[in-house]
């Protein structure tokens, strides 16, 4: 979807709630496409915000399970399915877990709960509850902009953005932003725990939480999630000979996990979770013909490579497709 209006600071904060990305997007629009604007978001999000921008986003979000009159119309959509799947003993459950989270943490508990029931949700906090606090920062800031994602596309759906008239968009007293950086300057400031390899000690954990590869596929002519698009993931089996453009052994790949996007647009586990992840090369496929039978690409194959020094990192790799073109991008 193209764009020729420059989008508005009051509009992007209705996307995230830190007043610093919102300035640095609004400033880089306009976009050619919603492709564009999300390159655009994570770039920003992770390279210039730093740790305050990312607590005045956090700030700007209810509780998962909150439905007072001031929460705005987007996050009672992204909650919808945790509150209609909770009953009297999850709710109080997962407000006092909440709390327990804020207690320790100084912020709300971060989650892109779009199609997540209210069980998922309260069993990912008590996982998240144990993690170190700057691993969980890390986590929280990756879970915000999973968010942003969203919220972006769809600002590019609507015909017109409205500036926002929500508790969202506002930012929390200036007592409890200073307690959340007394609280998060701590975290910063803690000596990292014992580990076996420095690439470890960057990440702040040798034990993963997630798989190391991950996809989604967002439909950027509808600027919303895909989701039932069956999706492969290959590693390619000869490492004596990697794949190549004059090579023509399609045979070569061995199939590592298959899934279905949600609702959310993401797959299920493709990999399994491990510290190291196997260096090679590897194929993402996404079986987009029966997705968009009219649109021109059958399918989308996408070859990545992971270096032995990269073993330890997340590869992420979303599809931002539409019927007539595609596009990716290494996230994290």
């Amino acid at each position: 979807m193209e764009t020729s209006r420059p989008l508005a600071v009051e509009d992007v904060l209705r996307v995230n709630g830190s007043r610093r990305f919102a300035a640095a997007l609004a400033a880089a629009s306009p976009f050619a496409s919603l492709a564009d604007a999300l390159l655009t978001a994570r770039r920003i999000w992770l390279n210039e915000v730093d740790v305050n921008g990312w607590l005045e986003a956090f700030a700007a979000h209810p509780a998962i399970g909150t439905t007072s009159p001031t929460v705005s119309k987007w996050s009672k959509e992204e909650q919808s399915a945790a509150i209609s799947t909770a009953n009297d003993s999850t709710a109080q459950e997962l407000a006092e877990w909440n709390a327990k989270y804020r207690e320790k943490f100084g912020f709300v508990f971060m989650i892109c709960a779009s199609g997540r029931t209210a069980p998922e949700v309260l069993a990912e906090l008590k996982r998240r509850y144990a993690n170190r606090p700057i691993v969980e920062l890390e986590g929280a800031a990756q879970e915000e902009l999973k968010i942003t994602e969203l919220r972006l596309a769809k600002l590019f759906s609507s015909e017109t953005a409205a500036p926002t008239t929500s508790a969202e968009g506002h930012i929390s007293q200036p007592d409890k932003a200073a307690d959340r950086m007394r609280i998060i300057g701590a975290h910063l400031g803690a000596p990292p725990q014992p580990s076996a390899n420095k690439a470890s000690e960057t990440t702040g954990s040798l034990n993963r939480a997630r798989p190391p590869i991950t996809t989604h596929v967002l439909d950027t002519a509808l600027g919303a999630p895909a989701s039932g698009i069956e999706v492969h993931l290959e590693m390619w089996k000869d490492v004596s000979s990697p794949p190549s453009f004059d090579n023509k052994d399609f045979n070569g790949w061995t199939t590592l996990g298959s899934s279905i996007t949600n609702n959310d647009g993401r797959s299920g586990q493709l990999v399994d979770i491990v510290d190291d992840v196997a260096p090679g090369f590897y194929r993402i496929s996404f079986n987009t013909s029966k997705y968009a039978p009219s649109g021109f690409f059958p399918y989308v194959s996408i070859i990545f490579e992971i270096k032995k020094s990269q073993t330890t990192e997340h590869f992420h790799v979303p599809l931002l497709h539409s019927p007539f073109s595609f596009t990716t991008y290494r996230g994290s």
